[in-house]
């Protein structure tokens, strides 16, 4: 009984002192060593634990692994730990690490240096297998190591994983010629993404111990030769992928055998095999999983030859080739294709010819069959049963165009357990046979197809259902569904994008007690009737109503809500929920982690829950109705917050300091639209963790932080649209290790001074915007070291002086500097950017010529030089420029005739005009592995299951691209999906003359033209009334004549007609359609116009309105009532001036006899002339 006692209290001394010295952690000549680590591998935020404070246990530091026994490091992960600035990375981006650095961590088994550019081990002090001599696991994945690594790392004897992928190693030459075998104990070598060739695969033959080998993304081709690893007879999965390699077996084999018998995995994916391939696998007897995907397999296929061959193949996946059939199975009876269980045949069948009840009877023995975006002949036929028994119980047809019987036919497949028709074309009811039949479904999905109606009542057959998807139809319901009712074992629902009555049919699943995930986004929302009161069975763990339709005001959210309290994700968005915020949810369920209620009217104070939520990431409660201040104790109350989102509401004050506490890795923050007043707290620019920021469009005040902007972290940065003052703050961004700032936006502040030099420094900048400040000064040369630059704002400004000509050589998207007072000419400027779709160079001083060099602009869609000095013609040029579709040159001085070749341009849609997304990066979502929240690995990864738990808290660009145009009478700003279709040309109070081209009536998608204040003269075409998009046409003050053409009534689209001030004669055209809007101010200030709206009647003559007739090469005629009255006044004149000539000599011999005197002296004066000339000229040409 002593020796017990004994026994025991040392046992507990024991854990006394082992806790004791568990709290000093690793020894500490470690510690040391791993504080001069952190010199090189400097990430702050992932080695942020690494520091040298009391109760610091470096055991515990992110990234050390210790022996719990002898509190000695044996694991360092210090992959992507290496930061460098921009200069850094320009002069040399590569590290050297010094392994002398290691050599006090003696028992050292795993090391992780991936992703840190490192491009050698220096060993000038002590040797790597000295120092590494314990190691057994090595990653040095995506870094720039090459050929000589290998040299340092063979005698490395105890190593058994190498992970050398993503790397510059193009030669294994150092595996050969050593009288003991380099890294004898190997066992896992991944080379990867290398620049090996097929010579390499040689020096392998010696690594005896290796059982799994990549050399995939390499420069293998032709013919291999794969006997050389008939030594590795432990080898078990070899990764030949992403070569271009076309046979196994080189001539040198021979008669050579395989010998790779215990090879189990093969992945020859993205290669350039051809059929005989498969007549080269003899060798793999134990192959159990073959991957063919992506090569050039075609024409007919026998795949019970190849099983044959293949005895204990399980999976085939010959996925994006070319196969035109499998040869039918002949002997029914024998039909089995051995082990196979899974067979993957995705994008195969591409002609039409296959038919799938045959491939059906083909892999009837497999377990998983994948038949994904196929293209088949027809579907199962009814009358046709299969003349095997099947055993398939998975079958994926997803995006595979199937007729509509397929539901009727499905059920000859009686062991089928899961059945997916995603996007297959489906469209009207579902039938009632056929899939009714099938008891054992487990899995349906039928989403993103046309079937509609109600759910038939013999989806209640299907009584062992706990997956359903039927998203994506358009499938009606009024009330509780008895199909859905009697489903009591379904785990996951989806109801999205139909026509159902939302939350009213929710009564359906009151018993379903296995129910995890329901999903009804985008259905009818109706008012909960407030008799119908119910307790649900079950405990969700997503639950998804967001965009869902409503004709009532302010509908209260479901009220079995009330009872759920395991929620991990609920998103209530966009579906005009009124009443306060229902943080009563987080009160219910302390393990949500995704709070989204964003596009509602909720309204009241934010009154945060009385406890932590510490699973808590995502919170949106942005565009509601949201007044008073953002609480204090946000950060106390969700602590792990990743993402907060309170944009478009009312909320005041102050921003709390404490969200600069927040810890969690990239930090979103979106407070912008509010009424938020003061400055930006200091601990929140100090925030490590901070990565998006957007605080736009509120009442912030004062200087901006240069904490803000001296952030290691921060990304994406949004001021604009605040009050801020002062100049924008100098730094020295060369004191920093890192410089992670992509874009700023300091837009519509009170900015002044000039910019600072620092910004032109940030090598990685994307889109800078300094629009409407008070800043001056030049624009800087050093903007053409922003490489990475894409959109430019400096508009609305105090810039001055001529442009950059680097500019060119940029590859900007988008470039705003309107409204300064730049000067000088566009010589060299902008031109060989083929990337440059917005130039807006409006309301400067410019002057000279637009360069004819301006066509090299190709990727031009928008051109803005109005109300400079430009002088000389519209040079042609502009023609070749295809993009463009927003062309304003108005308010200069340009001359002469407007090109005719302006018809060319075709003015069409394009999206990238409104392009502004330079950088994007998605949340990830809800996500905990292993634990797929009621769904199996493959309902939540291979189907759509894990789309539930999706959030949208990505990291993007949220700069929004404005193009200023006046057109209407009016200026207006154009943006989104507008900007992308607006098309129009502004050429209006310049000095152009000449006529108006009649093929620019051949702009069919123009949608405004004006030519207005210019010198324009003749008709105005009849070939306008093709410009059947034309929105607004204005013509005035110009010196146009003739009629207006009757044609232009066809212009149905037409709100804005103006040709005031012209010299127009004739009726103008009857009033209808939109001509019968336009009043008399279209029409003022032409003398010889008339007719209603203006006040002048027209003459019996001209009254009627008579159209204008044109000729064959569209040239405009007058109106034949005008000129009818020309030639017979003229005609009539002419008689009479003749007759009284003749009168008056006749009467008066006097001077008749003068007249005849001048008649002969004129003729005299005219010969002696011709007479004078032509003797001078003869004697000349002999000269000559």
């Amino acid at each position: 009984m002593e020796a017990r006692s004994l026994w025991v209290l040392l046992t507990t001394l024991l854990f006394i002192i082992q806790g004791w010295r568990q709290i000093l952690g690793c020894l500490d000549q470690e510690r040391i060593a791993l504080f001069q680590l952190k010199s090189f591998f400097n990430d702050n935020y992932h080695l942020k634990d690494w520091v040298d404070v009391k109760g610091s246990i470096c055991c515990e530091w992110e990234g050390v692994k210790c022996n719990i026994t002898t509190e000695r490091v044996i694991g360092l992960d210090l992959g992507f730990t290496r930061q460098w600035d921009n200069r850094e990375w320009i002069s040399d981006p590569y590290g050297y690490p010094n392994v002398s650095l290691f050599l006090p961590f003696e028992e050292l088994k795993s090391l992780d240096l991936s992703g840190n550019e490192i491009a050698d081990l220096v060993d000038n002090q002590v040797s790597v297998s000295s120092v590494f001599s314990n190691l057994e696991i090595l990653v040095l994945t995506q870094n720039y190591f090459n050929d000589s690594i290998l040299s340092k790392l063979k005698n490395l004897t105890n190593l058994k994983v190498l992970e050398l992928n993503f790397n510059k190693v193009k030669s294994l030459r150092h595996f050969q010629g050593e009288k003991v075998q380099p890294m004898m104990n190997l066992e896992v070598l991944n080379l990867d993404y290398n620049f090996l060739n097929n010579n390499d695969l040689a020096y392998l033959k010696g690594l005896s111990s290796l059982n799994s080998l990549s050399i995939g993304g390499n420069q293998l081709e032709g013919s291999i030769g794969i006997t050389v690893l008939n030594n590795l007879t432990k080898l078990k999965k070899l990764d030949l992928s992403y070569n271009k390699i076309e046979s196994l077996r080189s001539p040198h084999d021979g008669e050579k055998l395989l010998k790779l018998t215990n090879l189990g995995e093969l992945n020859l994916d993205s290669n350039s095999f051809t059929n005989s391939l498969l007549a080269q696998l003899s060798g793999f007897s134990n192959l159990k999983s073959l991957s063919i995907w992506n090569n050039q397999l075609k024409g007919s296929i026998n795949i019970k030859e190849l099983l044959d061959t293949l005895s204990n193949l399980e999976e085939l996946d010959m996925s994006s080739n070319e196969v035109k059939e499998f040869v039918p199975i002949k002997n029914k009876e024998n039909g089995s294709l051995g082990k196979l269980k899974v067979a993957n045949l995705n994008a195969v069948f591409n002609n039409g010819t296959v038919s799938l009840m045959q491939l059906l009877e083909t892999f009837s023995s497999v377990n998983t069959l994948y038949l994904r975006g196929n293209y088949f002949n027809d579907t199962i036929s009814t009358k046709d049963q299969l003349h095997v028994s099947s055993k398939i119980e998975v079958l994926l047809l997803d995006g595979s165009a199937l007729n509509n019987n397929i539901l009727q036919s499905i059920g000859v497949l009686a062991s089928l357990k899961t059945l997916s028709l995603s996007g297959c074309g489906l469209s009207g009811t579902l039938p009632t046979q056929g899939w009714c039949d099938l008891r054992n479904f487990e899995v349906l999905d039928l989403s993103e197809n046309a079937l509609e109606g109600t759910l038939p009542s013999c989806l209640a057959n299907l009584s062992s259902l706990h997956y359903l998807d039927i998203s994506g139809n358009q499938f009606v319901g009024k009330g509780a569904s008895t199909a859905l009712a009697n489903l009591t074992l379904l785990r996951f629902i989806s109801l999205s994008r139909n026509l159902f009555e939302v939350p009213s049919i929710f009564i359906s699943f009151a018993n379903h007690s296995h129910l995890k995930v329901l999903s009804s986004n985008q259905n009818k929302l109706v008012e909960e009737p407030t008799t119908q009161t119910w307790v649900p069975r079950f405990q969700l763990k997503a639950f998804r109503l967001s965009n869902c339709t409503t004709k009532e005001l302010h509908i209260e959210i479901p009220k079995f809500l009330y009872y759920q309290n395991d929620l991990s994700i609920i998103d209530l968005s966009y579906n005009n929920f009124g009443g306060k915020v229902p943080f009563w949810l987080l009160e219910n369920n302390t393990r949500m982690e995704a709070f989204l209620m964003n596009g509602n009217s909720f309204i009241g104070h934010l009154n945060l829950p009385s406890h932590p939520n510490p699973n808590i990431s995502f919170v949106d409660i942005s565009d509601n109705k949201i007044q008073g201040l953002i609480p204090a104790n946000i950060c106390s109350v969700f602590p792990q917050l990743n993402g907060l989102k309170l944009a478009g509401n009312f909320l005041q004050g102050n921003i709390p300091p404490c969200l600069g506490s927040l810890t969690t890795m990239n930090l979103l923050l979106d407070l912008s639209h509010n009424q938020l007043s003061g400055g930006i707290p200091e601990m929140l620019a100090q925030s490590d963790s901070l990565r998006f920021l957007r605080l736009s469009n509120n009442h912030l005040s004062g200087k901006i932080t240069p904490t803000i902007l001296c952030s290691s972290s921060l990304q994406l940065l949004y001021l604009d649209g605040n009050n801020f003052d002062g100049n924008i703050p100098s730094i020295d961004i060369s004191t920093f290790p890192v410089y992670s700032l992509i874009d700023m936006d300091l837009s519509n502040n009170n900015l002044s001074g000039e910019l600072p030099r620092w910004i032109w420094n940030v090598s990685n900048l994307n889109a800078l915007a300094v629009s409407n400040n008070q800043l001056k000064g030049l624009i800087p040369m050093e903007l053409c070291y922003l490489d990475s630059l894409r959109i430019l704002d400096l508009s609305e400004n105090n810039f001055s002086g001529p442009i950059p000509s680097c500019f060119g050589t940029q590859s900007i998207i988008h470039l705003h500097l309107s409204k300064n007072r730049l000067s000088g000419t566009l010589t060299n400027t902008f031109f060989n950017s083929s990337s440059l779709v917005t130039l807006d160079l409006s309301e400067n001083q410019l002057s000279g010529e637009i360069p004819y060099q301006i066509e090299t602009l190709s990727a031009l869609s928008v051109l803005l030089l109005k109300a400079n000095y430009f002088i000389g013609e519209i040079p042609i040029e502009i023609c070749k420029m295809y993009s463009l579709s927003i062309i304003d040159l108005s308010q200069n001085k340009l001359f002469g005739l407007i090109p005719s070749c302006l018809s060319r341009l075709t003015l069409e849609p394009n999206y990238e005009k409104s392009l502004t997304n330079t950088y994007s990066e998605g949340s990830g979502g809800i996500f905990d592995p292993g634990n797929y929240f009621g769904m199996t690995e493959f309902e939540f990864f291979t189907l759509k299951g894990g789309y539930s738990f999706d959030v949208d808290f990505g990291i993007e660009n949220q700069m929004e691209e404005k193009v200023d145009y006046t057109t209407k009478r009016a200026s207006y700003t154009y943006k989104g999906n507008i900007l992308e279709y607006m098309s129009g040309i502004d050429l209006s109070c310049n000095k152009l003359t000449g006529e108006i081209p009649v093929e620019i009536g051949n702009l069919s998608e123009i949608r405004s033209l004006n030519l207005s204040h210019n010198n324009l003269t003749g008709h105005i075409p009849s070939t306008f009334s093709k410009l059947k998009q034309i929105e607004s046409l204005d013509l005035s003050h110009n010196n146009l004549i003739g009629r207006i053409p009757v044609q232009l009534t066809e212009l149905y689209t037409l709100a804005v007609f103006n040709v005031s001030h012209n010299n127009l004669s004739g009726s103008i055209p009857s009033p209808k359609a939109q001509f019968g809007t336009f009043d008399e101010s279209s029409y003022v200030a032409n003398p010889f116009l008339c007719g209603p709206p203006l006040h002048k009647n027209c003459s019996d003559l001209d009254s009627p309105s008579t159209p204008v007739p044109s000729t064959s090469n569209e040239k405009e005629e007058s109106g034949l009532m005008d000129m009818y009255i020309f030639w017979v006044t003229f005609f009539v004149s002419y008689v009479i001036v003749l007759l009284v000539i003749v009168l008056i000599l006749y009467i008066n011999p006097c001077w008749r006899q003068a007249w005849f005197s001048f008649v002969e002296h004129c003729i005299k004066t005219c010969y002696y002339f011709i007479e004078d000339n032509l003797l001078r000229f003869s004697i000349f040409k002999r000269s000559g």
